[in-house]
């Protein structure tokens, strides 16, 4: 796949977006996601340095979820996608959230920080660096205790109720 550009990428995405799939596609997009291995191995064992904590993986954003991002957001590129790969740091409280994310802006210094505890996004809270490694951008979602059970019940509700993540779900 790193031989894809970025406009075939987001060729790709189009296609996702439009609906228009082959299984060539598919593979294509497989190979994209698998693309950031890498990357991801890298981001986590900078994280361990830095902080001395043991990030869990994030589950792998799926095709489905990728679509529907692509859908729900209509200006998005494949390529700019910023939480294809990613991992997790979940800490006990805000002011441990507050120390580790500082560690991770010193440690990747290009970091953009997405504060959503400031600006919660339908009731989610966090704290997201969004950083490049080996030519990938990869997602840092910080996280206290209570932000990760709220967000992974949003996420078994979200199963039943598809849409009310982002706003959408039955009143």
């Amino acid at each position: 796949m790193s031989s894809t550009s970025k406009t075939q990428i987001d060729r790709l995405g189009e296609r996702l977006r439009k609906g228009e799939v082959s299984d060539d596609d598919l593979r294509e997009l497989d190979a994209y996601r698998e693309s950031f291995a890498e990357a991801i191995e890298e981001v986590v064992a900078t994280v361990r340095k830095a902080t001395g904590l043991e990030p869990g993986r994030r589950p792998a954003k799926t095709n489905i979820s990728i679509t529907q991002k692509l859908r729900r957001e209509t200006t998005m590129k494949l390529s700019q996608m910023q939480d294809i790969a990613g991992c997790r740091v979940v800490v006990t409280s805000t002011p441990e959230q507050d120390r580790v994310v500082e560690r991770l802006t010193r440690a990747f210094t290009k970091s953009k920080v997405i504060d959503r505890r400031r600006r919660p996004s339908h009731g989610y809270r966090a704290v997201h660096l969004i950083i490049t490694a080996r030519n990938k951008v990869v997602e840092i979602q910080v996280r206290t205790e209570l932000q990760d059970l709220w967000a992974q019940q949003s996420e078994k509700l979200s199963d039943r109720s598809p849409g009310i993540k982002y706003g959408t779900g039955d009143p």
